[in-house]
């Protein structure tokens, strides 16, 4: 019997929005089963409070009240419990309207509300002590399920004063699968925001810990949700921004609709940034409008002002609406979440983010299989962590490995850098043979993975903390997806080393490896870092470097733009990869001098295939000569220049050279 009434199913009932304890005290009297009416009205007005006072005494845990309790009820209720059963095992009771008939204010109903409401302010003052006060196992004579009981302990314990209760409280609550719908729903409703983030970052929480967003606003009349996108845009501060952000927004806002969308398609693929996606949106184009306007939100999302008024002015709903519209269009998803992720970083917004219903959204892209999806994700989530994470990460870097919170400690970085027109995942893909496009074993992560360095490395060397970094790069000037935009490697090799070091990039042992053009950018950050005394931890903690074709000594990439149709104006990273380069051959010899001075471990690999540049153009990018630092091993393979840094398969030469190299490099810091 003392299941019955006891506070945790009170606890089951009210948690639910539509539920008031007192209401549950009603329904649960009408349930209960048959009461013995006493002879006088002054007895069953004293059986009643017996009721009330049972209850109270099983919450507060007074053992000897609690038996001289028990022992008045048993004379006075005859009860029916399976009636109280299956109610218990409902995920939540929703009770009818209560009639206002003053005929139905009399009797035991009368007396019995009358009580009960009485008692909703002691129950809820000691369900609030068994929270927060100091716990002295008030439960220890109530006859309950254990993992009932649990559920309250654990909910107690995550909002403990220890950091290490919480931690385990949620690591507990992760591994829990075994509770019944209810429970989950009681730790999603009740649980606070960094309990809620926790759980979306262990990898085995139900997805029931998770309560669905929030109802979204309805779209003002006569409004669609391009025209809202765009107003949102043109909400945000318009002036004294970056060039890029200007270009950005300008274009944006001058698709005005989605007819002259469709009109203005010829016209974009002449430009600059529209180029790509008029290729993938030219049948879309409410699609390639609203493109536009996230590539725009995305940049005045990294400052943190404009952060605020995205948010104030219902950009986290509107995005979320624009979001789940277009569920089959991920480089829009993904946009979405570079927003949402660069709004994470601060933690003045935390509060809004989580309330709006993105955590739910996070945690089940999380587990997404497309590699892009469950990253962008991990960031976000990342950043919202306060109670594990000290690093911030900044658009553009994103954790392959570890992506959920773990116990394992984190010895050691290895950061991915990639080349021209490369990106932080497909850089990294493996090698496409023709097993894998005649046999379809792309579902296959142990025969083909679509990012080498998440899959291969992280079980190789779960100890390491896997870091890509991702920057927009262009052949030309035709295709940069800034106009305006004149980006040195010296400028985004400072970027870089900015965004590195907020993620945490020097706190422990580096390994950086490199394709192409990041190489450059690799060589430029260590320079830059050795003479800034607070970037010292980066230099003292780099252990090696992997040099993947890169044209220590120029490429022959720019010298062939006037032959090649969309190199005709070559952007300024290509002219800096140029033989001739004044800036390329100061980088060169520096950083050699300065190698050679900190005995860094260095490995080249380099192509020995010439790379087919469009349908007619075939060049050997980077020759042996020129990818040759002057330090560390020199490997050549037969592959082309884009293949390089792609293996074929696992137990292929290029990636067990590359393990063995980290291994080696790093075997005194993962030995400690």
């Amino acid at each position: 019997m003392s299941s019955i009434l006891s506070a945790f199913h009170f606890s089951r009932a009210f948690s639910h929005p539509r539920m008031s304890l007192a209401a549950y005290c009603i329904i649960c009297c009408r349930r209960i089963g048959t009461l013995t009416p006493p002879p006088k009205s002054t007895t069953y007005r004293r059986d009643i409070r017996n009721v009330i006072k049972f209850t109270g005494s099983l919450i507060l845990g007074g053992s000897l009240f609690l038996t001289y309790e028990v022992w008045a009820l048993k004379k006075s209720l005859t009860l029916d419990t399976q009636v109280v059963e299956r109610e218990k095992m409902k995920s939540y009771i929703y009770v009818d309207s209560v009639s206002l008939d003053d005929r139905e204010n009399y009797g035991i109903t009368y007396q019995a509300r009358k009580e009960l409401h009485k008692a909703v302010r002691k129950v809820l003052a000691t369900s609030a002590k068994i929270l927060r006060g100091p716990f002295a196992d008030p439960f220890s004579t109530v006859d309950v399920e254990d993992h009932e009981c649990a559920v309250w302990l654990l909910l107690r314990k995550s909002q403990s004063g220890d950091r290490a209760a919480r931690l385990q409280a949620v690591q507990e609550m992760s591994e829990t699968h075994h509770w019944h719908d209810y429970q989950y729903r009681i730790i999603a409703q009740a649980c606070d925001l960094r309990t809620l983030i926790g759980l979306a970052r262990s990898k085995e929480s139900d997805p029931r810990f998770f309560l669905p967003p929030p109802p979204l606003p309805s779209l003002k009349e006569d409004s669609s949700i391009e025209e809202e996108l765009r107003q949102l845009l043109a909400s945000l501060p318009q002036t004294e921004l970056d060039e890029c952000i200007q270009y950005f927004t300008s274009l944006a806002l001058s698709e005005s609709s989605q007819s002259l969308a469709a009109q203005k398609g010829g016209l974009w693929c002449f430009g600059g940034n529209g180029l790509p996606y008029a290729e993938s949106f030219g049948e879309v184009p409410s699609a390639t409008v609203e493109m536009f306007c996230l590539e725009a939100l995305v940049k005045h999302s990294e400052i943190s002002t404009h952060c605020d008024q995205i948010e104030a002015n219902g950009g986290l709903q509107l995005l979320q609406r624009l979001y789940q519209l277009h569920k089959d269009c991920p480089k829009i998803q993904r946009n979405i979440m570079r927003i949402i992720g660069n709004m994470a970083l601060n933690e003045r917004l935390h509060s809004t983010i989580v309330r709006s219903g993105w955590v739910s959204i996070l945690a089940e892209a999380m587990k997404s299989r497309r590699i892009m999806e469950a990253s962008h994700a991990a960031r976000t989530l990342a950043n919202l962590d306060r109670e594990t994470m000290r690093e911030k990460y900044h658009d553009g870097v994103y954790v392959l490995h570890p992506q959920y919170r773990t116990s394992q400690p984190i010895k050691a970085d290895v950061l991915f850098i990639h080349g021209l027109m490369g990106a932080a995942f497909k850089t990294w893909r493996q090698q496409d043979s023709e097993q894998v496009l005649t046999e379809k074993i792309l579902e296959d992560e142990a025969r083909y993975t679509t990012c080498w360095p998440k899959t291969w490395l992280a079980r190789d060397c779960p100890a390491l903390r896997i870091i890509s970094v991702e920057y927009d790069t262009s052949l030309s000037d035709w295709r940069t997806r800034c106009p305006v935009e004149r980006k040195s490697i010296a400028f985004r090799s400072n970027e870089l080393l900015r965004k590195l070091r907020a993620a945490g990039v020097g706190d422990r042992p580096v390994i950086w490896v490199s394709h192409s053009m990041g190489g450059l950018l690799v060589k430029k950050m260590l320079l830059e870092a050795s003479k800034k005394p607070e970037m010292s931890t980066v230099i003292n903690n780099t252990r090696g470097i992997i040099f993947y074709s890169v044209p220590h000594h120029g490429s022959h990439l720019a010298e062939y733009s006037v032959n090649i149709r969309y190199l005709l104006f070559p952007s300024l990273e290509v002219k800096e990869l140029s033989k001739d380069s004044p800036a390329l051959k100061t980088l060169q010899d520096d950083f050699l001098e300065f190698a050679k001075d900190k005995n860094f471990q260095v490995l080249n690999f380099v192509e020995t295939l010439p790379t087919y540049i469009g349908s007619m153009i075939k060049l050997h990018v980077v020759p042996v000569e020129s990818a040759d630092l002057g330090i560390g091993d020199l490997i050549p393979v037969d592959v082309d220049h884009l293949n390089i840094c792609k293996p074929k398969k696992k137990d292929a030469f290029l990636y067990q050279r590359t393990l063995q190299f980290i291994c080696e490099t790093l075997a005194k810091d993962l030995e400690n």
